[in-house]
This record gives C-alpha cells, structure tokens and sequence, in this order.
C-alpha cells in the first residue's frame, strides 16, 4: 500500500490543481427554484466534454440538439466549473446582450483571463470598459472610410491576388490570416510586412492562437503554456513600440498613427495602451480571416451566389477608370456583397457564444436565472433555427434583401459588447473579394463544413484549386 502513496498524493495535487485553475466547487450547492429543466452531468466536470466536442458550423452539434429536444431551448447544465443557464433561445439571447452591467456582466473562465489578459475588453467591465471601448471605437470609425487606408487594402488585394496567378494551389486560410493580419498592422502602427518586427509579432501571433484554443494546461511545453508566453512577447513588442513613438514625438521626427493617438489620451497608462492595441490586432486578425475564409467556402459552394456576386463587381469596375482603386463610396454600393458576407456569417456562425454571469437573480418569462450563476447565449442557436430561417441549412445570401433577417441574428454579439470592428472588417473582405472574383476562377477541396471546436477551424487548410485566370 505505500508504494502507492505517491501516485495517490500526485493524483490528488492534480485534482486539487485542476478545482483551483477552473474555480470548481466541491461542495454541492442547494439548487434554486424557478430554474429551466436540465442536467447537471457527472460530479466536477458536469457536461464540459459533451458540450465542447467539435461539430459542423452548419448545425448546434449534437449536444445542444439533444437537450434542445429534451429541455427546451433554455436549459441548466453545469459547465466550465460552474452552474449554468443555457440559452438557444433568440428572445433571451438578446436580453442578456442588450442588459449588460445591468443584469448581467462578462464572466470568461480564469484560463482566458490568464491568456488574454486581465485588462482585455473582453473581459473587463464597467468604467474601464467603457473607456478602452471608446477609444477602439473612435478609432475605427476614424480609420474605416480614410482614403489612405482604404487605398492601401485595394492595394494589398491586388497584390495578394495577382501572386495566386502562377499557382495552382493556394493554403487559403493562411493567406487570409496574412492578409488581414498585415492590414491590421499598418492600420494601428504603420508598419509594412517588410518589417522584421511585422513578421516577429505574426510568428507570436500564430503561437498565441494555437494556444486559445487548445487545453488549458499551464505546464510547459503544452500549446496553452506557449501562448501565454507569447502572449508576453507580444505585449513587450508593443511596449517597445509605444516607448519609441514617445521618443520620437519629443524629438519632433515622428509620424502620425494610432499609437500617437494612445499617447495623447492621458487617461490610459501604457498597460492599458498595450491591452488596446492586443485587442485591435487579435480581432482584427482572427475574426476577419476566419470570416474571409468562410465566405470563399461559401461561395465555392453556391455557384449562383457566385455568379451573382461577380456580376455586381463587374458592373462596379463598368464604373471605374483603368486602374481606379476603389473607395467608400464603392463600398456602400456593394449591395449582393454586403448579403453573401452576412450569409456566410449566419451559416459559419464564426462565434458560437459568449459568457455571462447574472449579477442578481433575474426573472425571464416563466423562469429564473439566479444571480452568480453562469449563462451562455448561443448565437450560433437561432442563425440555424429553421423556425426563423426558411431552408435555415443553405447557403442563401438573398434572404438578406429582407430587412426582418438582421433582428433575427446576433453574430457579433449585442449591446454594449457588440463588435466594434463590423464593419472595418466587411470592408476589408468587399474589397478582396472585388479582385478575387474578377481575376481568378477557383474550386476547393474542402468538401465538409468548417469546424468548430468550438472555434473556427479548417479540417485541411481550405485549399483552393485555382483554375484559370479570368482575361
């Protein structure tokens, strides 16, 4: 029996190692009345594994189907440590969107506060989220019609479709990463892919993400343990950058970017500057590829919505002189574009939910959600929910000429959350598109849906077979 008191003790530590990183209870606590049916699942990991195993962007998975089916479309479960309320359910979804720092606040596990940091706007809330918000968004809203940046994406399309022409196969989901990534760079710092500090914060960039989505086990060597420490390379790069600018303005030798713009907010600190700028770059990097991606699958698949599409582009160039970059007012009149993105959005479903936590208890409809409780609104829920939806399966970006499908939709979140890169992130892809389908003809040999684990992810890449250049 004492060989086995040290395999006994170190499966212990591990137990009690694991309940402290996730914040997990051993003690059973009395379950409150009012609450929605469901099942919380076996002692301490409740119904994590089941509700987190990867499924088809096009359908909830088969976890949600069954307790939908079971339950209801509000269910309890006990999740990511925690008693939880679970909603498929558009109503509630959107009450919960729409009464944050009210009734409900953000609540993300302890490992994505480790990963993201403690004063990223994700996670943060109240004063400072309002205020880091604000200035993201006064940026963006800057930035997305300015002619040098809207120039410098034309260009950067152009480029990036003209290098295809020679090749035959083309990793699109790298090359989406890239691109949007560099965008991203010389919106906020200026800085050209050249730059052999572009291409050190792409390489961290690229660990980081890795570790987002994997296990979250802090030992070294583990994906989630490299991306942490990435995390903190990424976050002195930037650091760096934001000294020299500071250097370069009492010089009197600088040029005008975002980080200037930091710099002269005099309520932020230099940590808050960095959490800014991480969060800009993540977003602006991750979910714009990942949506880019998506479109070009979509597409590949739909070959009317395809012909469509280049129809409204090839009247658009009609317009333009020979080698005229396009502009915001080009933009505003890509109507059919606008609905293949949204589409791809509804059926992609590139966030599947978010993480709330109710701050009292809160009466909806017949039910109660109690205050510290755990609540996950599904988005991806009711984009598919064929109540909603007619054919909600397909690929179908002319359901969109029906004003009534935006209230029918939540995926960039809702109220004070709401994505405030929406619409900086469609243009980017309205002008990629522009060139892509003008110049090049393509097939891919993707055949499934795109993965969510619950993230994005490609079984093989996304590669596209390009086929012929289009005179």
């Amino acid at each position: 029996m004492t060989a086995f008191l040290p395999l006994i003790c170190t499966l212990l530590l591990g137990i009690v190692f694991i309940f402290k990183f996730f914040g997990i209870s051993i003690f059973k606590e009395k379950s409150p009345t009012g609450l929605p049916n469901g099942n919380m699942g076996w002692p301490l990991i409740g119904e994590t594994l089941g509700f987190l195993k990867s499924h088809n962007s096009n359908s909830i998975g088969t976890f949600l189907q069954e307790h939908c089916s079971r339950y209801g479309r509000i269910f309890k479960s006990h999740l990511f440590g925690r008693p939880t309320i679970v909603s498929c359910d558009l109503e509630l979804n959107i009450f919960i969107l729409q009464n944050e720092g009210r009734l409900f606040q953000s609540s993300y596990p302890k490992p994505v506060h480790d990963i993201l940091g403690k004063l990223s706007m994700m996670l943060v809330s109240g004063e400072i989220h309002k205020k880091l918000r604000s200035i993201a968004v006064s940026f963006i809203n800057a930035s997305k019609s300015r002619p040098d940046f809207l120039h410098y994406v034309d260009n950067s399309s152009i480029s990036l479709v003209d290098s295809w022409k020679s090749k035959r196969q083309v990793f699109f989901f790298k090359e989406a990463k890239e691109f949007t990534f560099y965008i991203m760079l010389k919106n906020l710092l200026n800085m050209d892919p050249e730059d052999s500090v572009a291409a050190k914060i792409l390489e961290d960039f690229l660990t980081f993400m890795k570790g987002f989505v994997s296990l979250p086990l802090q030992i070294p060597g583990t994906a989630y343990a490299k991306a942490v420490k990435a995390r903190r390379r990424i976050s002195l790069t930037l650091q760096d950058i934001i000294m020299k600018k500071r250097e370069n303005m009492m010089s009197g030798t600088n040029a005008r970017d975002f980080v200037d713009e930091l710099l002269a907010e005099v309520c932020l600190n230099d940590e808050e500057r960095v959490s800014i700028l991480l969060d800009l770059l993540l977003a602006g990097y991750e979910t714009t590829s990942g949506l880019l991606a998506l479109v070009v699958y979509f597409l590949a698949h739909s070959p009317s919505s395809l012909q469509s599409l280049q129809e409204e582009h090839q009247a658009l160039r009609k317009t333009k002189k020979e080698g005229e970059p396009l502009n915001w007012e080009d933009y505003k009149k890509m109507e059919f574009t606008s609905h293949v993105i949204n589409e791809a959005l509804r059926c992609g479903n590139l966030v599947k939910f978010v993480h709330r936590e109710a701050l009292k208890d809160v009466q909806f409809k017949e039910y109660v959600i109690p205050g510290g409780w755990q609540v996950l609104p599904i988005l991806s829920a009711p984009h598919l929910d064929p109540s909603l939806h007619q054919h909600s399966l397909e690929f179908n970006p002319w359901r969109w000429a029906d004003p009534s499908t935006n209230r029918k939709v939540t995926p960039y979140g809702g109220g004070l959350r709401i994505c405030p890169g929406t619409e900086i992130g469609k243009l980017e892809i309205a002008f990629f598109l522009h060139h892509f389908v003008l110049n090049l003809r393509w097939k891919t040999e993707v055949d499934e849906s795109p993965i969510l684990c619950p993230y994005l992810d490609f079984k093989r890449g996304l590669v596209l077979e390009i086929e012929q250049i289009e005179e």
